[in-house]
Parts: C-alpha cells; sequence; structure tokens
C-alpha cells in the first residue's frame, strides 16, 4: 500500500504519529512515496550527478547545486566511477 497523494514529508513519521495519535507504521504506510518514484527521482539525481562530475564539479560543488548532502554526491560517484 501506498500514499495516494504522495508529497514529501518535512518531519519525521515519529513527530506526525505523535501528532495523529498514531504508530509510527501507519504514518509510513500512509505516506510512502511509491517504489518507483522513488527510484525514478533517485536515477535522476545520479544521472545528473555524473554529468554535472563529467563538467569538472567537485562533491561539494555538486551537492550545493542539487541541494543533496556531501556523502550522497559522494556514494553516486562512486558508483558511477566504479561502472565507467
Amino acid at each position: 500500500m501506498s500514499a495516494f497523494k504522495p508529497v514529501r514529508r518535512k518531519f519525521t513519521a515519529r513527530e506526525a504519529a505523535e501528532r495523529l495519535g498514531v504508530t509510527t507504521r501507519t504514518v509510513q504506510r500512509l505516506m510512502a512515496e511509491p517504489r518507483e518514484q522513488y527510484l525514478a527521482r533517485a536515477n535522476t539525481k545520479r544521472e545528473q550527478v555524473a554529468q554535472l562530475r563529467t563538467e569538472g564539479l567537485s562533491v561539494r560543488a555538486i551537492a550545493e547545486k542539487l541541494e543533496i548532502s556531501k556523502s550522497t554526491v559522494g556514494r553516486y560517484v562512486q558508483e558511477y566511477e566504479k561502472i565507467n
């Protein structure tokens, strides 16, 4: 089961559960982004990271540009470099 209208949360499942008086698992189940959408979004980020890295940008610059963490960018770069 996944959310009918998935929206990126700005709070944790635990915080939502406490506010609503339900379990954390209930919030996760109802608010979850469908796996296919998550993978598509993640793969798009991976492609953007690979493209920016081939343009010569640093991990820090890529992270700032895409608004993701440096560790995520570093992991994507390692995955990309392992393949190529």
